[in-house]
């Protein structure tokens, strides 16, 4: 396994440590809330201990006190030490106390409860006085007895959580384990499989979340597979493509070799050097249409289309001169634009105009037209040609595809190489005829 996987944490390890948080931050809120809810109720039975035994002590005050021969009770049991009371005569004699209750009074005269610190010690106090007021009762304990005992209730409480919490997590780590099999099992099948193997994986038996995972690699894999397919067919078609100038270049050459004469031998060459041409025409499509399948959409740069169909117009003049062809740009909409590749529209329409001069014949025009019609921007371009028939139109933009009957040379790749650069652009490619089957009009129309 790479380095840098085993740095990463794993998904079993993130939700054993999430799972195991977030029961322990519930659990220690539960405890906490239940320790301060059971340390105020606590305290309400302790005061009201407070108040009862104060209640007992000022009955026997009333009747018994002078019945006692010792003011000082003796300690009877270890907390007996942390609980004092005090009963005061007239308020200024103590006539009876427990043996750790201090000299001082307790509290003041007030009845009810008091908070108070003698000697260091804290204490929580109970005074009431009887119906005369000739006796003071104060009942009191220390408060660190009442800490004590609510550590020792947290302490109960927490416990559980120490001893279960590692075998929570033992259970949990074989409760996540069981549950991420699937997941486990998939990486496995991928890791298993051939680079050649872009079968679709099976969906039937995974759990519903897994589900749209698997979905999404049988569509990369059916993307991948259509992709080398589509590879292997332009490998083999420029392949097929290609042998045909280099053929004719070989023959060209071996005729020139063979001449006996030097005209012979000068037309032998030319055919080689035409030869060449087309090769290198068809070399330099197929890497147009190599760079423009790795482009997407990613183009936002403002496009002046009149400009780049002047553009594409005065590169592509000396050949339709040379043949007679008169190229026009039709006026109107000097100020169309589109957003896109500037580069790319000027391959696009100068393989449309190329198309446009090899296929018509001389002393006619090739028409370039940009006009605004509903939805986008239209850009046209019109020859005089034969036109394609009606059941070619959908195949002339397929790579290598010629019809039947074509007398001009070419690599069929024109169209193809436009309509790529039509989807790069989102925009739309149409071939309809000029005029009742004569003529061919190709639109790139380009949405707002």
């Amino acid at each position: 396994m790479p380095l840098d996987m085993r740095m990463r944490a794993s998904l079993k390890q993130r939700l054993l440590a999430l799972i195991l948080a977030a029961i322990m931050l519930v659990w220690l809120g539960a405890a906490a809330f239940t320790y301060y809810d059971a340390r105020e109720e606590f305290d309400e039975v302790l005061d009201a201990h407070l108040a009862q035994a104060a209640a007992l002590l000022l009955d026997l005050a009333k009747h018994e006190i002078d019945e006692l021969e010792t003011e000082s009770t003796p300690l009877l049991h270890k907390y007996a030490r942390r609980v004092a009371f005090q009963v005061w005569e007239k308020g200024d004699q103590l006539r009876l106390h427990s043996a750790n209750a201090p000299q001082q009074p307790l509290a003041s005269n007030e009845r009810g409860f008091s908070d108070n610190t003698i000697d260091g010690k804290r204490w929580r106090v109970f005074s009431t006085r009887d119906e005369t007021g000739e006796y003071l009762i104060h009942v009191a304990e220390r408060t660190d007895v009442r800490d004590e005992l609510a550590r020792g209730i947290a302490g109960n409480l927490l416990r559980p959580l120490w001893f279960s919490l590692p075998l929570l997590g033992l259970l949990l780590w074989i409760a996540v384990a069981r549950g991420l099999r699937p997941l486990v099992k998939l990486t496995r099948e991928v890791e298993q499989r051939d680079p050649d193997n872009l079968a679709p994986l099976d969906a039937e038996t995974a759990p519903r979340e897994v589900v749209p995972l698997i979905e999404r690699l049988n569509r990369l894999f059916a993307r991948i597979a259509a992709s080398i397919q589509k590879e292997r067919r332009f490998t083999a078609d420029a392949a097929h493509e290609l042998r045909t100038p280099v053929a004719a270049i070989k023959a060209q050459a071996q005729v020139a070799r063979a001449a006996s004469g030097e005209a012979e031998r000068i037309h032998a060459l030319d055919n080689a050097i035409l030869g060449c041409d087309r090769a290198a025409h068809l070399i330099e499509q197929l890497l147009t249409l190599s760079r423009v399948d790795t482009l997407d959409g990613g183009v936002v740069e403002p496009c002046p289309l009149r400009s780049i169909a002047a553009e594409a117009i005065a590169a592509l003049a000396p050949a339709a001169l040379e043949k007679g062809i008169r190229l026009e740009l039709t006026e109107g909409n000097d100020d169309a634009e589109v957003r896109g590749n500037p580069a790319l529209l000027r391959v696009l329409l100068r393989n449309l105009l190329d198309n446009s001069i090899k296929h018509t014949a001389p002393a006619t025009s090739v028409q370039v037209s940009i006009t605004r019609e509903a939805g986008g921007i239209c850009l046209s371009v019109i020859d005089d040609g034969p036109g394609i028939p009606e059941q070619d139109r959908e195949k002339v933009s397929e790579r290598f595809y010629r019809p039947l009957g074509t007398q001009a040379s070419g690599s069929g790749l024109g169209l193809s190489i436009v309509k790529r650069i039509a989807e790069v652009h989102d925009a739309s490619l149409q071939i309809t005829p000029v005029s009742e089957g004569r003529g061919l009009r190709v639109t790139v129309k380009f949405g707002h």
